[in-house]
């Protein structure tokens, strides 16, 4: 493929190219008052430009799933969502220790989260006030423009493996208390919910979102910063993971058994 690939050349395209992943990982308590609405503030704007973005891991809407049916573009659409919660609830996960059975990881309660729906309510932020235009299973191609939602687990590297393999050319991951994840083929932009955190991994992290809470910028602005990284990102501005030279091992397919 390396000779097709480099008889490609760059051009001045429109935001309607992107295809950005919506992530979160070592979520704290400022997850849902900083990075994870800036970053939906950011997904706004994409998807006013024809741009898609694709909201994930099923186990972490769990409980607040209804406010993203109400906003779905269908009767059919929002249904669709419904039944892959239910699949989760009543098939994958019934009798094991999983997360959508309401525990979070021993990270999300050092980081203050104390139960599944705490994180949910910020998870789900990420996908902005728009319409939700389509639901996908995983790994499935996305061919909707809008906010998007793919079926796949909670655990990151499976996750975003899905949604790349759906089409996402960009990854979008907040963090509050630090993921060194990467991604290849597509970059990965990493959020940082508070200034203590952004501060001491700064060689990781692509924007402090935690200036929301310092009064240094407000969420608005914030949601433009990211959304200008984006397309920074996209144009060739090396990512902070880029840089570390992260992703080689980050293509982690959803294998056989349990997962949450």
């Amino acid at each position: 493929m390396l000779p097709e690939a480099n008889r490609v050349e760059r051009q001045p395209v429109s935001a309607a190219h992107l295809t950005v992943a919506l992530q979160c990982g070592g979520s704290d308590g400022f997850s849902s008052i900083t990075a994870n609405p800036a970053l939906g503030r950011a997904v706004d704007i994409l998807a006013r430009h024809g741009g898609t973005a694709i909201l994930s891991e099923t186990p972490e809407i769990y409980g607040v799933e209804h406010t993203l049916t109400r906003r779905a573009a269908s009767r059919e659409v929002g249904e669709k969502l419904a039944e892959r919660v239910r699949w989760w609830k009543e098939e994958y996960s019934v009798g094991r220790d999983v997360q959508i059975n309401g525990k979070v990881s021993p990270g999300n309660q050092v980081g203050g989260l104390a139960n599944i729906f705490e994180k949910s309510l910020g998870s789900s932020m990420k996908g902005g006030t728009g319409p939700l235009m389509a639901v996908y299973r995983y790994a499935e191609p996305v061919t909707a423009k809008g906010l998007v939602f793919m079926d796949t687990p909670g655990y990151d590297p499976v996750s975003i493996t899905g949604q790349i393999a759906g089409g996402a050319n960009l990854v979008a991951f907040t963090t509050g208390r630090g993921s060194m994840f990467g991604a290849k083929p597509s970059p990965t932009i990493k959020l940082a919910t508070n200034t203590s955190m952004y501060e001491r991994l700064t060689d990781d992290m692509d924007i402090n979102c935690g200036e929301i809470i310092d009064g240094t910028c407000d969420m608005q602005a914030m949601g433009q910063r990211i959304f200008e990284l984006m397309l920074a990102t996209a144009s060739g501005q090396r990512s902070k993971s880029e840089l570390l030279g992260l992703g080689d091992n980050e293509f982690v397919p959803w294998h056989i058994g349990i997962m949450s």
